[in-house]
């Protein structure tokens, strides 16, 4: 008998989903704020709800659907994401005359798709929960029907997501044709006794490698696969570019370690067969960190500022990929915890600032401490945590990335990713320096409101708090990375 009750968190996040659309249809104020508040209580109950179902862990259907450490790691991200972009949409869905329902439960439906990505220990299983992900948010970033731009966004990515989706999916048919299964667990054995009998595995491993690597690194942003994030983060709806850059970015680094750590390496660690792709990742990595970070200083625009900083993140985060190790999975999983509230708290200011004054020019925040001090101290520790500064977050996320590619003899590659770090400290210190250092020549005295503020409190709360007491969640990341047998 199956243990069903694995699956109440995404059953019930689900159906919540299908409740705030008729909330919202049924509302006698149709306004934003009723079908929101009713979100952000779903995420909230998924949690609990998580915390008493799957913590103990458990699998379903022979191992299809696991709830082991790493899912659950993951899932935080994912409702913190949720919730934190929730909280930052009150004042864009509350331009719209409506739709208003619709855009929460995409929201939501977009984030159990995630959760059932980060439990699937099976390819097709997988590659749906991934499409889960990423349809909703085509839909999303194209919210903005008066807006060309969003309209852009949402075609641009619908296109490319699309592409990639083929990518990778044929890349699995070639799994399943050379293994006969679609389970990561037998794939790895069948791998293996194929090696053992022919001493090769052939060409076409090396094609459906190639094919899967390229279609998990456009979902990442990747360089040479990143040209559409720029567009497309500047496009959306701040909040929805906000839980692109962070849930949807998580996404695909599960989906990655899925495969390359629980399938590929896995194999490689059985026959003793080189592991090529960390070769191929790590020569990614250093080429998205370089452009992510150079590209990002030519910006005028804070959301494409954003925009490549978080192309440059991802490099960061595939440098704990590559290392392959139980300290590069918990490296990696720490790291995107900590950029959850670094991220998510610097786009909900750009969105408070946008909101009520219009403008997502960085040249706007001249002057943005006089006027505003609170929001411009709290833009300052996000920008500060995403550059590595201690003692915030994100200065402990970069040390055990690096910490682990060292340990992995990456030493090139981390001393690469230092230098672009300094790149990365010069252009968000500019931003930081126009806010305290340059006139305020229109002064912009911005009060959040409630759960705009809400966010705000909680992400920098987050930054601080967890880069000086970071040892609870580091031990939930090290407990994410024993979900995977080195």
């Amino acid at each position: 008998m199956e243990n069903l009750e694995l699956l109440v968190p995404e059953l019930f996040l689900f159906v919540w989903a299908l409740l705030v659309l008729m909330i919202d249809l049924f509302s006698s104020k149709r306004s934003a704020e009723v079908p929101a508040y009713f979100s952000m209580a779903g995420l909230v109950i998924t949690g609990f709800l998580m915390v008493i179902f799957q913590h103990g862990g458990g699998a379903l259907w022979n191992g299809i659907f696991v709830a082991d450490h790493f899912a659950f790691f993951f899932k935080i991200i994912f409702l913190g994401a949720a919730f934190f972009a929730v909280g930052s949409s009150f004042g864009v869905v509350g331009r719209m005359s409506h739709h208003r329902g619709e855009y929460f439960s995409l929201l939501l439906l977009s984030t159990v798709g995630m959760m059932f990505l980060a439990s699937a220990k099976e390819l097709i299983t997988l590659y749906i929960g991934l499409e889960l992900t990423t349809i909703p948010l085509f839909v999303l970033a194209a919210y903005i029907k008066t807006s060309r731009s969003s309209a852009e966004a949402g075609l641009k990515y619908m296109i490319i997501g699309a592409a990639s989706s083929a990518v990778l999916l044929y890349g699995l048919s070639i799994i399943y044709g050379l293994t006969g299964t679609t389970s990561i667990y037998q794939v790895t054995i069948n791998l293996s006794i194929h090696w053992l009998a022919y001493g090769d595995v052939g060409p076409a491993f090396t094609v459906a490698m190639m094919m899967i690597i390229a279609g998990l690194v456009f979902k990442l942003a990747i360089v040479p696969f990143h040209m559409w994030a720029p567009d497309v983060y500047e496009g959306a709806p701040i909040p929805i570019t906000a839980f692109l850059s962070v849930a949807s970015k998580a996404a695909g680094v599960v989906a990655f370690a899925r495969i390359f750590m629980g399938m590929f390496i896995a194999f490689s660690s059985n026959i003793m067969a080189p592991r090529d792709w960390g070769s191929i990742v790590a020569l990614l990595a250093a080429i998205t960190m370089v452009v992510g970070n150079i590209t990002a200083i030519r910006q005028t625009n804070i959301k494409r500022l954003l925009a490549y900083s978080s192309i440059a993140q991802a490099g960061y985060i595939m440098v704990g990929v590559v290392a392959a190790n139980t300290l590069g999975i918990a490296s990696i999983s720490f790291y995107l915890f900590a950029y959850l509230f670094a991220n998510m708290g610097a786009f909900a200011i750009v969105a408070i600032f946008a909101d009520r004054t219009g403008s997502e020019q960085i040249s706007d925040y001249a002057g943005f401490a006089k006027s505003s001090p609170v929001l411009a101290a709290a833009f300052s520790v996000f920008l500060l945590s995403l550059a590595g500064i201690p003692p915030l977050a994100g200065f402990l996320a970069k040390y055990y990335v690096f910490a682990a590619a060292i340990q992995a003899g990456y030493t090139w590659l981390v001393i690469l990713a230092v230098l672009t770090t300094v790149i990365a400290l010069y252009y968000y210190a500019n931003v930081i320096r126009l806010m305290y250092l340059t006139p305020d020549t229109n002064p912009h005295h911005i009060i959040p409101s409630f759960p705009a503020g809400m966010v705000v409190i909680l992400t920098v709360a987050g930054v601080i708090v967890f880069g000086i007491l970071p040892q609870s969640i580091l031990e939930l990341a090290l407990n994410a990375a024993t979900s995977f047998a080195f």
